[in-house]
């Protein structure tokens, strides 16, 4: 009888592979986009520019997502309760009723605060 091996990690991965900052990389090209639309006035220009920034809003919520979906867990949670508001506020910035729906900067930057916020409580556990 060959023995049973079990083997438990706390994310899909060897850890070092998720990391906040591909958040935020795409936040700031969100927040570039809107500063580059509020400065030109050629209709064909802001029409690409929207359509990139929403491309750009969209993967800011597909790595928040996956940081959510499959790095944060249960005892991540429990030590840091606020972590659902936070994505919940950061996912809502990156869609429609943010980033995706506005050219307003002050959205991308809220944005950008919520995804430092994560980041930090991010960069706490795997101190720990």
């Amino acid at each position: 009888m060959l023995a049973k091996l079990v083997a438990s990690a706390h994310c899909d991965l060897p850890c070092g592979v998720y990391d906040p900052a591909q958040a935020r990389i795409e936040a700031e090209s969100v927040k570039a986009i809107m500063q580059k639309y509020a400065d030109n006035d050629d209709p064909v220009f802001r029409s690409r520019a929207v359509s990139i920034k929403e491309e750009r809003a969209e993967l800011v919520k597909h790595h928040l997502w996956v940081l959510w979906t499959d790095y944060f867990k249960p005892p991540h949670l429990e030590a840091h309760p606020q972590l659902h508001q936070l994505f919940w506020d950061a996912t809502k910035l990156a869609g429609a009723a943010g980033a995706k729906g506005t050219v307003d900067v002050a959205k991308a930057d809220d944005l950008l605060s919520k995804i430092d916020e994560i980041a930090k409580i991010f960069w706490e556990t795997k101190a720990a």
